[in-house]
């Protein structure tokens, strides 16, 4: 009894402290600020086409084996550049539309976009020495 009381008074002190204001304890990291999902058409307009910065889009389906492995590789290496580039993820299952205006035919299949178009593309799995290549290209690095 006198711990339900303990633990209730404790429950019921403001919160203080530096994480009191974010209403959280733990922070996002600069990779997921940097790595989105695409909700919709005009979400991938907005973020994607209009978007000042490079963006990787990674087109993957939940069943695909190589995109489970492509996926978290490429989103380390996005983190990494630390806001140079941003990462788009579509899944073509929800996304039909873009899989087909991107002729997207295979997953995963990775495009690389500045000022709203296509400069660059690859299929198929990639490992980290090609990847960080293909983003150093991406941002002129």
């Amino acid at each position: 009894m006198a711990q339900r009381l303990a633990l209730q008074r404790l429950l019921s002190l403001p919160a203080r402290g530096p994480l009191a204001s974010h209403g959280r304890a733990f922070g996002t990291s600069a990779g997921r600020r940097s790595t989105f999902n695409v909700q919709d058409g005009s979400d991938f307009q907005d973020r994607v086409v209009n978007n000042p910065k490079p963006v990787v889009v990674d087109f993957h389906a939940q069943w695909c084996g190589p995109c489970k492995i492509l996926g978290p590789r490429l989103e380390k290496l996005v983190a990494k550049l630390e806001g140079k580039v941003l990462m788009a993820k579509v899944d073509i299952d929800d996304h039909t539309d873009l899989a087909i205006e991107y002729e997207v035919s295979a997953v995963p299949t990775v495009l690389a976009m500045k000022n709203g178009d296509v400069v660059d593309k690859f299929v198929g799995i990639k490992d980290e020495d090609q990847l960080e290549a293909f983003l150093k290209k991406l941002i002129g690095a």
